[in-house]
């Protein structure tokens, strides 16, 4: 039973979905209805050939305490009801951390996907609830080669852990000439060359005073290139009464389904984020990207990738630089096993979990 709850755990799961299905592997989708709008999720089950959900819990937004405590009751329904051999959960979202703890008391193994990543900063929701979610699995899921060393470090059996790529650039790979930018600029009305912005994470749009400074720099960078911004539903308010659409060169869009952001992605002059994903599907497209954190979980994407990490001060300065910089001519080095085939190591992995 795969657990799905937002937009990166859709893009994560279509192609280990794809390749269980493949082995004849009976499956079931919970969808938790954490994300709701439409464009944030069903949008993306039909993009993506995600099979209809078996269940929409329907959750909806709240405080962490009530969002979680309603996930935790509709799972408990579900696994019950069902029985599943195996929960595989995503991510970092709290249907990732609620789908393991309900799993973890009833006696359900689990497996994570995309399991020890770090950030090693605890005020941060996402590192909470993966570094728990990390201990009350089966199988550990990796991504990229430091996330075996944290697992190790935090006592994780070695036999629970298996390094088997990112399916989330399965899934990007395989949609490559899907990703049409000229048909997404001229439905959006958009320029030739363009920033993109997507920023959602608590600690930049939860203050009114966070969000207005944050919107005082995204305008610096308005005054260098033409901004697009698709507003995610958390922060929509702060940053619009900071008066992010009150420059004339920020253009504000509503949340994108996946084909139609990854190609205003792919044709962006540079990325400005602080999502986890983007920073990952930025470092295979070549796009520069500012990741606006004080860290990040993902620093394959720093060594081997496009991305920096920026300060509110530094956003100007440095999208600037990455609006000069030449882009490298030629073939990049990419994160090992970042290769496409992450979907069919995963399901080989489970499926001998399984049978044993």
């Amino acid at each position: 039973m795969h657990v799905l709850g937002a937009r990166p755990n859709f893009v994560k799961a279509a192609p280990v979905i794809e390749a269980l299905r493949a082995a004849g592997a009976e499956q079931a989708v919970v969808h938790t209805g954490q994300h709701y709008d439409e464009r944030m999720s069903e949008i993306f089950f039909r993009e993506l050939g995600l099979p209809e959900p078996d269940v929409n819990l329907g959750v909806g937004s709240g405080s962490h305490a009530a969002q979680t405590a309603g996930l935790m009751l509709g799972l408990e329904r579900e696994f019950t009801s069902r029985s599943p051999a195996l929960v595989i959960v995503y991510g970092d979202v709290n249907s990732t951390i609620a789908a393991a703890l309900v799993a973890a008391k009833l006696h359900i193994p689990v497996a994570h996907v995309e399991a020890g990543l770090r950030s090693f900063d605890m005020t941060m929701p996402e590192e909470v609830n993966r570094r728990l979610t990390d201990q009350l699995s089966d199988l550990c899921l990796v991504t990229s080669p430091e996330a075996i060393g944290h697992l190790a470090a935090e006592g994780v059996p070695v036999g629970r852990t298996h390094f088997v790529g990112n399916p989330m650039i399965d899934t990007l790979l395989k949609n490559l000439d899907a990703f049409d930018t000229a048909k997404v600029r001229a439905e959006h009305d958009l320029p030739a060359r363009y920033v993109l912005a997507t920023l959602h994470r608590p600690a930049n749009v939860d203050s009114a005073r966070t969000a207005a400074a944050l919107v005082r720099h995204l305008h610096g960078i308005a005054d260098l290139a033409d901004l697009v911004i698709p507003v995610h539903p958390r922060g929509r308010a702060n940053l619009l009464a900071a008066g992010l659409d009150d420059h004339p060169s920020v253009h504000v869009l509503d949340p994108l389904g996946y084909i139609d952001f990854i190609a205003a992605v792919r044709g962006a002059a540079a990325v400005v984020t602080d999502s986890g994903g983007l920073q990952e599907e930025t470092t295979i497209l070549g796009v520069p990207c500012l990741t606006v954190r004080p860290n990040t979980e993902r620093p394959i994407t720093i060594t081997h990738g496009t991305n920096r990490l920026v300060a509110f001060e530094a956003l100007v300065p440095e999208t600037r630089k990455a609006l000069e910089a030449e882009r490298p001519a030629g073939a990049r080095v990419t994160p090992p096993l970042w290769d496409g085939a992450a979907g069919p190591r995963i399901a080989e992995v489970i499926l001998e979990f399984l049978v044993d």
